[in-house]
C-alpha cells in the first residue's frame, strides 16, 4: 500500500514539496489563458481581429516601428475584404487602434507559451516533475501549440471574400480555449488538493449532478461563441420577449434544419437564452443537493459561489442585450462566464471519486 502511495498520481521526485510551486506556476497559466479569452473577446467586439492579415508566429512579435512601415502594413490591410467592404474612409490612425489590440492578443498568446514553456523545461531538467504529471504538460503544451494554429485558421476565414470570421471556427477556438483552461485549473488542483475531504459514499450522486451542472455550462460557452459568430447579440434586443414573442419566427426557417441551430439568428439567440434558463433552474436545485449532501463547508461554500455567480453572469448578458452588446459589458459577461466554469470544476475536484 506504502509502494502505491509513492507512485500516486500526484507525487514527485525526489520530494512531494514541489507540487505547490508546480500547482501555482499552473494556476498563473490559467490566469493568463484567461485574460487571452477575454482579450480575445475585446478584439472581436472592437472590430480589431481581422487588422492583422499575416500570421508570423515569429516575424510577427516585432509590429511596425517607423511611418514606413507603418503605411506598409497598412497598404497590406487594404488588400482585403474588410478594408475594401467595410473600411474604406479609414485612416492610418484608426488602423493603427485596431491593429495594437490584435497584436496585444497574438503577443499575449506568445507570452503564454514562454511562461508554460520556460518552466517547464527547468522542473524537468531539476526532476521535480514526476512520470505522471509529465504527459499532462506536454499535452497543455500542445493543446497550446493546437489553439495557436486554429486562431489563425480562423482568422483566414475572414480574409477570403466576407470580411467576417466563420462562426464555427471562432466557436471552435473558443472551445479549445476553455478545455484548456480547464485542463490546466484541474491539474493544478490536483497539486494543491491531493486528497479529497467529502466522503465519497456520502456524495456519489452529488459527483454526478456536478458534471451535468459543468457540462451545461461548457454548452453555454459554445452557445456564446455562436451568438457572437453570427452576431445574434445584436438583434432581439429586448427582454424577456424577443420583439414581442416568446418564440421569435423563423427559428426553423433554414434548410436542413439543424442549420438553424448554428447560424441563424433568432435560432441561436433563443437557444442561448434557453441554455441560461435551465442553468437558473439546474444551479439551484443543485446547490439545494449539496447542502443536503452532507458535504464538508468548503464544498457547500463553492457551491453558494457557484449560485452568485450565476446570477452576476445571467443579469452582465441581459444587461448587454438590452444596451446592444458594448464592449466592456460583453467583455465582462464573457469572463464572468469562465468564472462560473471556475467554480463549478472546482466543486468537481472536491467531490470527485477516491480510487
Amino acid at each position: 500500500m506504502a509502494n502505491a502511495d509513492l507512485l500516486g498520481e500526484y507525487q514527485f521526485q525526489p520530494s512531494t514539496r514541489y507540487g505547490t510551486q508546480i500547482a501555482s506556476w499552473l494556476l498563473v497559466c490559467a490566469l493568463l489563458i484567461l485574460a487571452m479569452i477575454v482579450l480575445g473577446g475585446v478584439t472581436r467586439l472592437s472590430g480589431s481581429g481581422l487588422s492583422m492579415v499575416e500570421w508570423g508566429p515569429i516575424t510577427g512579435t516585432v509590429p511596425p516601428l517607423n511611418e514606413s512601415q507603418w503605411e506598409a502594413a497598412f497598404r497590406n490591410y487594404q488588400q482585403y475584404p474588410e478594408y475594401q467592404k467595410i473600411n474604406q474612409s479609414m485612416t492610418l490612425a484608426a488602423f493603427k487602434s485596431i491593429f495594437w489590440v490584435e497584436y496585444a492578443h497574438r503577443l499575449l498568446g506568445r507570452a503564454i507559451g514562454l511562461v508554460f514553456f520556460i518552466p517547464f523545461v527547468y522542473f524537468l531538467v531539476c526532476r521535480r516533475i514526476s512520470w505522471a504529471l509529465a504527459p499532462k504538460l506536454v499535452t497543455m503544451f500542445v493543446l497550446g501549440a493546437l489553439q495557436g494554429l486554429l486562431g489563425w485558421f480562423m482568422v483566414k476565414s475572414g480574409l477570403i471574400d466576407e470580411p467576417r470570421v466563420s462562426a464555427y471556427r471562432l466557436t471552435a477556438h473558443l472551445a479549445l480555449a476553455a478545455i484548456i483552461y480547464g485542463y490546466v485549473f484541474w491539474v493544478a488542483l490536483g497539486l494543491f488538493f491531493p486528497k479529497a475531504e467529502n466522503d465519497y459514499q456520502h456524495v456519489k450522486s452529488a459527483r454526478w449532478f456536478s458534471f451535468v451542472v459543468t457540462g451545461v455550462i461548457g454548452l453555454m460557452i459554445a452557445s456564446g461563441g455562436f451568438v457572437a459568430g453570427t452576431r445574434a447579440g445584436f438583434a432581439f434586443n429586448t427582454f424577456p420577449l424577443m420583439n414581442g414573442m416568446l418564440i421569435p419566427d423563423g427559428i426553423l426557417a433554414m434548410k436542413p434544419v439543424w442549420l438553424n441551430f448554428f447560424e441563424n439568428i433568432a435560432t441561436v439567440q433563443f437557444g442561448h437564452r434557453l441554455i441560461a434558463y435551465f442553468l437558473c433552474i439546474l444551479i439551484p436545485a443543485f446547490c439545494y443537493y449539496v447542502h443536503r449532501a452532507g458535504v464538508v463547508t468548503r464544498t457547500r461554500v463553492a457551491a453558494y459561489m457557484l449560485l452568485i455567480t450565476l446570477v452576476i453572469q445571467v443579469s452582465l448578458g441581459i444587461a448587454s442585450l438590452l444596451s446592444i452588446v458594448p464592449i466592456v459589458l460583453a467583455a465582462t459577461h464573457q469572463a464572468v462566464a469562465f468564472a462560473l466554469l471556475t467554480v463549478s470544476l472546482f466543486i468537481n475536484h472536491e467531490l470527485r471519486s477516491q480510487l
